[in-house]
């Protein structure tokens, strides 16, 4: 089945459209990625789809194909940013980022979910499951999921013992193990809750822990 370009009630839309949608929002390390994609209508490319449903080889080569021929833009929230912001306003502050460092200037946005990041340059609108049913936004979630997990495999060469080429920095058994015998590295999110408790206890000393 071939993704429409626009929602039905926005058939005959006029000017740029442009696709958003960002991975990473709950892992404990790594960054949160954004992407907004604006198609070329004479060359989307076949099989776009929500990139969780599609297996890695395939994102790999929809992600050589969007690349190719359509407007993209990518933008990132660090895990200090999400410390820093919360998840969601640090997710929605790279979802603007992304708009606005599209070379063409969009006349919509489709935004999958249920939020619009502030501050963008046209209007909006918010897609729940978006990213299965219009061609911009799975263009936009396989070109942030393949730029993820790209970076996270990186990770994964410079800490080993933590296994982020495999798990992208979820919090699988594998990883919290990790995190307990070698401990918290500086792309782990601080603020969320397991990585959060692993910091206190390792703030208190034997001495102290014998008063409390």
């Amino acid at each position: 089945m071939t993704l429409p370009l626009f929602p039905d009630d926005l058939v005959g839309a006029s000017g740029h459209v442009a696709g958003l949608d960002e991975v990473g929002r709950g892992p404990l390390a790594g960054p949160v990625v954004t992407a907004a994609v604006i198609l070329d209508p004479d060359q989307v490319p076949n099989g776009l789809a929500d990139s969780k449903v599609l297996t890695r080889e395939r994102r790999e080569e929809l992600y050589t194909e969007i690349m190719a021929t359509a407007c993209v833009s990518v933008a990132m929230a660090k895990p200090e940013t999400i410390d820093r912001l919360n998840i969601r306003g640090a997710t929605l502050d790279a979802m603007r980022r992304a708009v606005l460092g599209l070379a063409l200037r969009p006349a919509l946005v489709l935004v999958d979910g249920r939020d619009i990041p502030p501050y963008l340059p046209c209007p909006a609108q918010a897609i729940i499951g978006g990213d299965a049913t219009v061609a911009s936004i799975a263009a936009a979630s396989i070109i942030a999921k393949v730029t993820r997990d790209r970076l996270m495999a990186r990770l994964g060469i410079h800490h080993p013992a933590y296994g982020f080429e495999r798990h992208v920095g979820y919090s699988t058994p594998e990883h919290r193990q990790a995190l307990t015998l070698v401990g918290v590295t500086v792309h782990h999110r601080r603020s969320f809750a397991p990585v959060r408790e692993l910091l206190m206890v390792a703030e208190i000393s034997p001495a102290e822990d014998q008063l409390a």
